[in-house]
């Protein structure tokens, strides 16, 4: 099964950008794309459980990602990230996808290879029925030896868990991604996996969509995300310029049909 692949924009705070951010899409979407509009907000391990960190100040609370999530013409997925190594994962995972509310459409999992039966068992907990996003960034793929035959390895045992597969080097951080260098890993994804969807990020923003082409010639379905690239200082502590986002999101439906 293919899965419906979606241009995506995270670190969304309220629902009037998502209302902002959708019209765009729908003027400038093509009649024949079936693209969703991913809306990504964030959410972390300290964040969710009220712990002091820089992200207090930038990620929204936890009490309004439900309103955010407020259209279901969009793709509302919740980035949990976790590199504290919480003892009490699979239940604060439920949590965190509970603040979601009813329109919560996916998690993704910004973390270095999470234990897949506890991934499994805080999904079943949640009692939602959503796609997981499995972030593979460049801690895990560092851990994997910097090998797609690894990558593999250890995708298998997240097989029945998880739906789509992100790869990503810059990990929100505004570093420029490198297309070509990916390649050999997507194209190890596809051959393995051929129903997980296939997504990359890193550096994507109104001015840098372009790396992403040599990955979008080769995969048709291929799904992308910005963030640290769409505000003029790169530093995903400032806030998002809508602008800056309205540019990118028109460039990079002109790019990917």
């Amino acid at each position: 099964m293919n899965r419906q692949p979606y241009v995506g924009i995270t670190d969304f705070t309220s629902f009037e950008q998502v209302k902002k951010m959708l019209e765009v899409f729908h003027k400038h979407k093509s009649l024949e794309s079936h693209r969703m509009l991913h809306i990504g907000v964030m959410m972390s391990f300290k964040t969710l459980n009220d712990i002091e960190t820089k992200w207090l100040k930038v990620f929204p609370s936890k009490e309004t990602i439900a309103d955010i999530f407020g259209s279901d013409n969009v793709y509302n997925c919740l980035h949990y990230a976790d590199y504290d190594h919480d003892t009490n994962f699979f239940k604060d995972l439920a949590r965190a996808i509970s603040y979601g509310g009813t329109g919560i459409n996916a998690v993704q999992l910004d973390m270095v290879w999470p234990d897949p039966d506890e991934v499994a068992s805080g999904i079943h907990a949640s009692r939602k029925q959503i796609e997981v996003i499995l972030q593979v960034g460049k801690n895990a793929i560092g851990v994997a030896g910097n090998n797609p035959t690894e990558v593999i390895r250890r995708l298998e045992d997240y097989e029945g868990v998880i739906h789509r597969v992100l790869l990503d080097k810059s990990m929100g951080g505004g570093l420029d991604m490198d297309a070509v260098g990916f390649i050999p890993f997507a194209q190890a994804i596809k051959d393995r996996f051929p129903d997980l969807g296939l997504v990359v990020a890193g550096g994507l923003g109104p001015d840098s969509i372009n790396l992403v082409e040599p990955l979008a010639k080769k995969f048709s379905d291929l799904s992308i995300d910005a963030q640290g690239k769409l505000r003029p200082s790169g530093n995903a502590l400032d806030p998002i310029d809508w602008g800056m986002a309205e540019t990118y999101l028109i460039k990079a439906l002109r790019l990917m049909k």
